[in-house]
């Protein structure tokens, strides 16, 4: 969108002509866009065959399983049999392909120390790690845009605070931010919980506060991140011509900020968001331990640690998942927000 797009009236279409051509222009790049989300969805099968058989290998590579459920007072033999039982004694290819052919159909297995399905943990906690995270993008996206919008507008005190922000964003790790939330909110002040998580439908209103401190530690370096790099990407663009010629044409101030320069400037926010939302997953493995939540986060550090190989193997398959699908909403945002996207 340019200043001329936003100064010219458009006037009343003639006999309709035009109509049947701009719903022909829709229906092609409709069908564009859905070509596009069908090839990523074939190409992301064969990523989550390599990232699985690749996460199977070394996480197989890490232990002996036998030794690992029966401990180390085990004798040899006991051991073996163990792993005979489990199909741990075979190799690594045979046992990763036994492994895929049950997920395909929906079984990952089973927890070697809890017996309970895979997938029944996935079902208990992934709805904590879908709040921490979504919490955390949404806080990421309103405050880092309007404090990055708002400080190239103002500029002044609040473009300072926006550069301090986002050097605290990066130096700052997630887990000592959220320890010293803790300490601040909830040993010394009382105002919110330390550790726990409440269920919405237990109590909606619990379930807000017991997510308040680890979205906040989570969503740091999100804001940092997304405020500047919004600050920097609105200055350069009200520095345009296009921006200038809108002002000589006399746009009101909202239309230039929010219609014309947010909206170039929205490319560059959805891709910080789709990264941010990336860089959220691996921040839960400390985020949810901070706050003893009992998210995915916990129990793949858990499991990792224990040498669960099924929680692990199932936990990293179902992130691939996640990031697939962010990368595909993020490409059909860019097709959405810029027709030149869906011409190439």
């Amino acid at each position: 969108m340019d200043a001329n797009s936003l100064a010219v009236r458009h006037r009343p279409l003639l006999g309709g002509a035009r109509v049947p051509l701009r719903a022909h222009a829709v229906a092609i790049a409709r069908s564009r866009v859905l070509r596009g989300v069908v090839r990523r969805l074939l190409l992301a099968v064969p990523l989550l065959i390599v990232v699985s058989s690749l996460s199977f290998a070394l996480v197989s590579a890490t232990g002996d399983p036998g030794r690992t459920v029966l401990g180390a007072g085990a004798t040899p033999q006991q051991v073996a049999a163990v792993d005979h039982q489990l199909g741990f004694d075979q190799p690594v290819y045979t046992q990763y392909w036994h492994w895929l052919g049950h997920a395909v159909h929906g079984d990952l297995g089973a927890s070697l120390f809890t017996q309970e399905p895979v997938t029944q943990t996935l079902s208990e906690r992934f709805p904590v790690t879908l709040s921490l995270i979504l919490g955390s993008i949404l806080v990421t996206v309103v405050i880092g845009v309007f404090l990055g919008v708002y400080s190239a507008v103002r500029g002044g005190v609040l473009g300072r605070f926006a550069d301090v922000l986002s050097l605290a964003g990066f130096a700052l790790p997630s887990f000592w931010v959220g320890a010293m939330l803790v300490v601040l909110f909830a040993v010394k002040l009382h105002w919110l919980p330390a550790i726990g998580y409440v269920p919405f439908a237990q109590s909606p209103s619990q379930w807000l506060r017991s997510l308040v401190l680890p979205v906040t530690a989570l969503s740091l370096a999100g804001v940092a991140t997304l405020a500047k790099q919004t600050r920097e990407a609105m200055l350069d663009v009200l520095a345009n011509e296009h921006v200038r010629m809108a002002w000589a044409n006399g746009i009101p101030p909202r239309l230039i900020y929010y219609r014309l320069a947010l909206k170039n400037v929205s490319l560059r926010i959805v891709t910080i968001v789709s990264l941010q939302l990336v860089y959220m997953l691996t921040g839960t493995l400390f985020v949810e331990q901070v706050f003893a939540l009992p998210g995915l986060g916990s129990i793949f550090a858990a499991s990792a640690a224990q040498g669960d190989l099924p929680v692990v193997q199932g936990i990293t398959v179902l992130f691939t998942v996640i990031i697939v699908l962010v990368n595909l909403v993020a490409d059909v945002l860019y097709t959405l927000i810029d027709p030149r996207v869906r011409a190439s």
